[in-house]
């Protein structure tokens, strides 16, 4: 049996169609997203080794994203291939507000999971399980594969990294917060952004937010607030970190770089102040193209930017 890697993501796949804004409106650039195999992949190229427990389609876009794993070095030998349900597609385009998400998912392999899909052992052996609130929104029986996953993790001592990521598409406001805020408290790290938090509790500071998660009973929040840099938190202390300036082009994967970063710092020992500076720099390169995955920065990228 494969040993487990230090961060086992769990969630869905996308096959990405990203419309460049300078483009001619016609021209689509094929790549990879899907939130959670997006931390997968970033904490991968930081040097962390990771896993990613999903399913996906006997199609081109399942052979695809097989390829795309076994070159990152994300170990997907728990990856389930659905017999008939197609892998799922986002297509991204760009306005004077930002990027804008179109689907194709209903139904997908990845939203056909359940708790049977969960190899328990894989999952307790990491160090780290990474969780995300679309995993949960995408269908009921994911959602409750992503608590099975939770249960198996914190059972055998694993942290837990939850990431609070909100589609309204998906699902209602209610829903989403009832369940978003029934997770933080099984959750070892929070790691939500500013906008998706102001709908989720109704508040505005980014310091009452992070005093929101706290008492919820997260231990460590770190707080994305894009083109602002990040508030870490943690009880009795704060923390701001600075925003790391840069061109930006598509902030697509810039949450999920931030995430997979930042795990894979707290895994090389760092402490969260240092982890959530590297996450940040990690974050910002990663606007610097289009697209969630071809972006993302290797280490030694990071390290050219970080300040030490």
């Amino acid at each position: 049996m494969t040993a487990s890697p230090a961060i086992v993501s769990i969630g869905e796949p996308l096959i990405e169609f990203n419309r460049p804004k300078d483009g001619d409106g016609r021209t689509w650039l094929q790549g990879f997203g899907g939130d959670s195999q997006n931390v997968a992949i970033a904490a991968a190229r930081q040097g962390a080794s990771a896993g990613y427990l999903t399913s996906v389609g006997q199609d081109w876009m399942g052979d695809a994203f097989l390829e795309l794993w076994k070159s990152e070095g994300v170990d997907a030998s728990h990856v389930g291939r659905h017999p008939t349900a197609p892998t799922g597609v986002s297509f991204v385009t760009h306005g004077p507000s930002g990027h804008k998400f179109d689907y194709l998912r209903k139904n997908s392999a990845a939203s056909l999971m359940t708790p049977a899909d969960v190899p328990k052992d894989y999952v307790a052996g990491a160090r780290f399980l990474h969780v995300s609130a679309i995993g949960q929104a995408i269908s009921e029986t994911a959602r409750a594969a992503c608590a099975a996953a939770i249960a198996a993790a914190r059972a055998a001592g694993v942290k837990v990294s939850y990431d609070t990521n909100l589609r309204l598409r998906l699902w209602d406001l209610d829903a989403a917060r009832a369940t978003i805020h029934a997770t933080i408290p099984l959750c070892d790290v929070a790691l939500p952004s500013l906008d998706d938090s102001q709908q989720l509790t109704g508040l505005t500071g980014a310091e009452e937010i992070a005093d929101f998660y706290l008492g919820l009973g997260a231990p460590l929040v770190a707080l994305k607030m894009g083109s602002e840099g990040a508030l870490l938190a943690l009880p009795g202390r704060r923390t701001r970190v600075a925003p790391h300036r840069v061109d930006a082009l598509d902030a697509t994967g810039a949450g999920d770089t931030f995430d997979g970063a930042f795990l894979s710092r707290l895994l090389e020992g760092d402490d969260p102040e240092t982890a959530a500076r590297y996450a940040n720099v990690a974050a910002a390169l990663s606007t610097t193209g289009y697209g969630a995955v071809t972006p993302i920065p290797r280490r030694e990228a990071v390290l050219k930017h970080f300040p030490t």
